[in-house]
């Protein structure tokens, strides 16, 4: 192609006023400098467009031009997308299951764990701090964890599948205050203790 720009006598410049082609690709497709062109289609435009003005045959060059250009070499442009493209997959899928899977059984064991080795909790409803008793007994009530054990003032109290526990202890003018003792599987303890005054 430059011998055939030669011929006629165009320069660089008069032939990128032809054709519109900037002088900088005919010389790169010139001296067969692929990489500092664009992608072949484009290469390609620009030489059937480059051959009416030199006289040459449309056909032959674009035949020698896809014998010398190397496509696979020449992605100068390559969309920055194509390799970094994120793709769902079912691998993906049964992968993150799986994590998701995990994650949730060591948040329920570590929460189990956690519970198993905290004291249980204990509420007491009946009696109030500093409540005064009539009579020879006072009703104690509350709730706690189900599987706790409670005993008050000693004496052992059953707790039924809500946590809900009752019981009515005896007193005397001579007892000032009422234990109430949970005890969890793992031995925790937790007690709250009510000062009564008996009338």
């Amino acid at each position: 192609m430059g011998d055939a720009r030669a011929r006629k006598r165009f320069s660089l410049k008069k032939l990128e006023e032809i054709t519109k082609i900037k002088s900088v690709f005919i010389e790169a497709i010139e001296k067969e400098r692929w990489q500092s062109l664009p992608a072949f289609p484009t290469v390609l435009g620009f030489v059937k467009s480059i051959s009416a003005p030199l006289g040459l045959n449309e056909k032959m060059t674009i035949a020698v031009l896809k014998r010398d250009y190397p496509p696979r070499k020449l992605n100068i442009n390559p969309k920055p997308d194509a390799v970094s493209r994120f793709s769902w997959s079912p691998k993906l899928t049964f992968a993150v299951g799986i994590v998701l899977v995990v994650i949730a059984i060591l948040g329920y064991l570590g929460f189990q764990y956690t519970r198993f080795l905290s004291p249980p909790d204990l509420t007491i409803d009946s009696p109030k701090e500093n409540q005064i008793v009539t009579g020879s007994s006072v009703l104690v009530f509350g709730s706690t964890d189900s599987d706790a054990k409670i005993t008050v003032d000693d004496q052992p109290v059953l707790v039924d599948q809500d946590g809900k526990f009752s019981v009515s202890i005896g007193v005397s003018n001579t007892t000032k205050e009422i234990v109430i003792d949970a005890i969890s599987r793992s031995g925790k303890e937790r007690v709250i203790s009510r000062k009564i005054t008996v009338e």
